[in-house]
């Protein structure tokens, strides 16, 4: 599927009317294909008073988007001692609290650890590593699967530092980014902070207040909520827009990038583009190992180690298409809106971020609009 001059104008119109009609700040679009960017377009503002122009260096939080390179790096640092995921976690972790989980387990949200009994700070990567040691699994191995929203970023981080004495985002950075020429960071520098956009929410519609997701997540003792604040700290738009968080590097919903970079990062994943990302990593980022209804979200979803893709039917359709037609297309979503995804079938890679969220943990209707574009027929 090459992409044509017309489709890729498609695209852009779409882009465009999103500012106009959807009430977009800031935003930028990168469309890749074997290889090669095809499409970079930025445009808005980093500001709501219009203080500074958003361009193709302008970076901004992307929420979960961030966990699709937070398992690449650790199944290259898995790799590199080794290890693949299918090594048990207590090889490298001794005090996992899931006696016969291995890595592909905890990249897939098959650990039942999404919710913490003992309360720690997300700032305090200690105290959430206590946590998880003394956590009882909400739900058994084996039973399904449950989206861990916060819990991934040390689920992920700590066996990492167990291996190379290094943090995630310093490995990503050194392994990964760099060798890539990525602008992307899972740790951003002080150097780097006067590029980085401001955040503001989304206002809830009908289709939020009426989806049982978000009547759970505001219920307090419901298992939804309690994976949102698990473990505590930056629930607010106004923490995320603060250094402090964007230098910390947490791997659950920490990243700070550019969309060029996160497309050509999922072009690596393709094998488009040279990267030590191995022809095994990159099948564990794309092969499905968990689907079904799942426990958090309160949805069907389906899980690589990382990485989603579309649910399917009992039929074989799909249930949804945030990451297009094809049923080997995968991503990952930010909540408010910011996306990835690559396109095994078709080669194509895809990433879209914004300053002007929406009210959701998957694509708004700005996104979708370029998603479906992208890939249609006329």
């Amino acid at each position: 599927m090459a992409l044509s001059p017309s489709k890729l104008g498609a695209v852009l119109e779409v882009f465009e009317n999103n500012f106009r009609t959807h009430g977009e700040i800031g935003a930028s679009i990168s469309i890749w294909w074997r290889g090669h960017e095809l499409l970079s377009q930025a445009a808005g503002w980093c500001e709501k008073e219009q203080l500074r122009p958003w361009n193709d260096q302008t970076l901004i939080p992307v929420y979960s988007a961030t966990k699709v390179p937070s398992a690449a790096t650790l199944l290259l640092a898995l790799a590199n001692h080794g290890l693949n995921e299918h090594t048990p976690v207590r090889e490298v972790w001794k005090n996992f609290p899931v006696t016969n989980a291995n890595f592909s387990h905890l990249l897939s949200h098959q650990c039942g650890l999404a919710i913490l009994d003992h309360d720690a700070d997300v700032h305090d990567h200690t105290a959430v590593v206590a946590a998880i040691e003394s956590q009882i699994p909400t739900w058994p191995l084996g039973s399904g699967h449950a989206y861990h929203p916060r819990t991934f970023g040390a689920l992920t981080d700590e066996p990492l530092r167990r291996l190379t004495g290094q943090t995630l985002g310093q490995y990503w950075r050194e392994k990964i980014a760099e060798p890539l020429g990525l602008d992307f960071w899972i740790g951003l520098p002080e150097s780097e902070h006067h590029r980085v956009a401001r955040l503001y929410p989304g206002k809830a519609g009908h289709a939020e207040t009426t989806d049982p997701f978000y009547q759970q997540l505001n219920s307090p003792n419901s298992p939804t909520r309690r994976a949102f604040t698990s473990p505590r700290g930056l629930h607010s738009i106004q923490e995320m827009n603060s250094p402090k968080a964007w230098s910390a590097g947490f791997p659950a919903l920490g990243g700070i990038g550019t969309a060029t970079a996160l497309a050509k990062f999922y072009q690596a994943i393709l094998g488009h583009i040279e990267s030590p990302l191995t022809p095994a990593i990159r099948m564990a980022l794309t092969t499905p190992l968990t689907s079904g209804d799942d426990r958090v979200l309160l949805r069907p979803t389906t899980f690589s180690c990382g990485a989603q893709l579309d649910p399917l039917d009992a039929n074989g359709q799909k249930i949804r298409q945030i990451f297009g037609p094809s049923p080997h297309a995968f991503g990952h979503p930010g909540a408010g809106g910011s996306h990835a995804l690559a396109d095994p079938d078709s080669g194509i890679s895809f990433a879209y971020v914004m300053n002007q969220m929406n009210l959701g943990v998957m694509p708004g209707p700005k996104c979708l609009a370029l998603v479906e574009t992208l890939f249609s027929d006329d």
